[in-house]
Parts: C-alpha cells; sequence; structure tokens
C-alpha cells in the first residue's frame, strides 16, 4: 500500500499546517501540502498528506475519511498518479501560440 493520501473536500481556509496536526494522531507526517490555484494564490480544496508507513496510511483513513474538518466531511484515500492532461495553450487559440498575437 501506499503512503501518500488524497485529502479533497476541504475548506478553502484549511492550510499545510492544518493538515499535519490533524493527521498527526495517526502516525508520523513525512509532509502535509494543500494544492493551492498558482494564479489566486486561494486552496483548491484539496491536499496531499504523506505518512511514514502503510499501516499509519490505512489508520489515517479509517480514522478520517468521512469526518467533519473545518465544517467539511472529508475524503480521504490512496493517492493516484496524475493523469496526462493536455498541454496549457493547446490549440483552441487561447494561448502562448495564438498567431493572433497583436503586434507592438
Amino acid at each position: 500500500m501506499n503512503n501518500k493520501l488524497y485529502v479533497g473536500n476541504l475548506a478553502y481556509s484549511v492550510r499545510d499546517n492544518d493538515l499535519q496536526q490533524q493527521f498527526a494522531s495517526f502516525g508520523e507526517v513525512q509532509s502535509a501540502k494543500v494544492v493551492m490555484d498558482r494564479d489566486s494564490g486561494r486552496s483548491k480544496g484539496f491536499g496531499f498528506v504523506e505518512m511514514s508507513t502503510s499501516e499509519e496510511a490505512e489508520a489515517a483513513i479509517r480514522g478520517m475519511h468521512g469526518q467533519n474538518f473545518g465544517g467539511r466531511d472529508l475524503t480521504v484515500n490512496i493517492a493516484r498518479p496524475m493523469e496526462a492532461r493536455a498541454p496549457r495553450g493547446g490549440s483552441y487559440g487561447g494561448g502562448y501560440g495564438d498567431s493572433r498575437r497583436s503586434s507592438y
């Protein structure tokens, strides 16, 4: 089993330290990261927690999935690898390769 957990449905006010403290009761937290929007700087409402062992990760899933944290019921499960996405600014005409660029 993997030690890295996906934590979803986070309140937008939750930060890395809050996640770390919440999951520490299930074992040693190696890392805790709330994913932030790079443009706005606001939380995207999910994050990742890495526990020391797979046993601690399983205990955290059992203990935290469905629990209310910050007014929202959490979704906690094993993190899956990120799926490949189309590159930003694809051929739809809105990206960096847009041939309609204005001249300076």
